[in-house]
């Protein structure tokens, strides 16, 4: 009786360390696979950072492009309204 009280609580020992382990085998492996996602969207977000700075530099470099077609700006709004008033005028010319 003795031995079948021993072999019984040396299965459930067992039985409760596979459980045990089980478990921590379960949450090891999810913890492996934070750390695996919390990689890859460091690295996006590295990317990311790659692309927004790549952005502010092309920013800069329109900005600069834009700064010298100002003065173009300006003569074509001139051109539009010279147009505009010969437009005006050939139309008066017209109903003559």
């Amino acid at each position: 009786m003795a031995d079948d009280l021993a072999e019984s609580l040396q299965s459930l020992f067992t039985s409760v360390s596979s459980m045990v382990k089980s478990e921590l085998q379960g949450t090891n492996n999810q913890l492996d696979l934070l750390e695996k996602m919390n990689l890859r969207v460091a690295s996006e977000y590295d990317d990311m950072g790659d692309v927004a700075s790549g952005l502010r530099v092309f920013a800069e470099q329109m900005k600069c492009k834009s700064g010298g077609l100002d003065e173009f700006v300006g003569q074509m709004d001139a051109i539009e309204k010279q147009v505009s008033e010969f437009e005006a005028v050939i139309s008066v010319l017209d109903r003559i």
